[in-house]
């Protein structure tokens, strides 16, 4: 990143209107490869949610940027001091020369909000998990398992009624890039993705191991005591048979 692509990112205070509402661009910071940009998201009403996108100059500021995190995207609420982190490199390259940002958005009212679905517990291979949602419309839905790109189980046209039994496929491998796609089946642009959540095994693997090792243990135990004669202090048993230990005192 050069100086004279940081000069002119400093230079931006733009204003967005949003209806009543307005964005203001108040600090743009570069740290290595990422552009930082600060905003207020002014709205007299506070339960109010709204989608955003951080557009450039770069094409006119016709589709809006991709790599973006933070507070950008669907159900952003208004506030002051909010955080956009836009890694140019990933987006353009080696980019060198003059370029403007502006943050453009809408109330957002969604087709689905889920309501019980929580991606930080973990979730098990092989098990089925009752899912609901808030309708946004009437439209029938898509709902899909992902684990990164690899799209593993879901239902097509589903009623958009407010409840679905996720199945979590019982050979699912392990990990923690699962997450949900959903989609309106009328329309294309709205797609909402869940972040990424864990599956486990059903049986945890470190109750596998430890039941292996109760019985390998087991009869490691049995070996020793069954074993000959040998050893400093140690005993001897006859014909490898384990001798019966002998009998309480009367009373005990």
């Amino acid at each position: 990143m050069n100086r004279f692509l940081l000069a002119a990112i400093f230079g931006l205070v733009l204003l967005t209107p949003l209806c009543a509402q307005k964005v203001t661009i108040n600090k743009v910071d570069i740290e290595g490869e990422k552009i930082i940009v600060f905003y207020d998201l002014e709205d007299a009403n506070t339960n109010h949610e709204y989608l955003l996108n951080l557009y450039s100059s770069n094409d006119n500021f016709t589709e809006p940027l991709k790599n973006v995190t933070g507070d950008i995207g669907a159900e952003v609420k208004p506030g002051t001091n909010k955080r956009v982190e836009w890694n140019v490199r990933q987006e353009y390259g080696g980019y060198k020369g003059r370029i403007a940002l502006e943050i453009k958005g809408r109330v957002y009212t969604p087709f689905v909000k889920l309501q019980n679905f929580s991606t930080k517990k973990s979730y098990k291979r092989g098990k089925t998990y009752n899912i609901t949602w808030k309708a946004g419309t009437n439209n029938a839905i898509h709902l899909e398992l992902y684990k990164g790109n690899l799209r593993l189980d879901g239902a097509m046209n589903h009623p958009n009624n407010g409840i679905y039994t996720l199945n979590i496929p019982a050979k699912s491998k392990p990990g923690s890039d699962y997450r949900l796609k959903i989609s309106d089946a009328k329309n294309s642009d709205e797609v909402i993705f869940t972040p990424y959540f864990k599956v486990v095994p059903k049986i945890p693997m470190a109750a596998k191991v430890l039941g292996g090792l109760v019985i390998v243990g087991g009869g490691v135990a049995a070996a020793g005591l069954a074993g000959g004669s040998g050893g400093d202090g140690g005993g001897t048993t006859t014909g490898g048979v384990i001798p019966n230990p002998p009998f309480p005192p009367d009373g005990d």
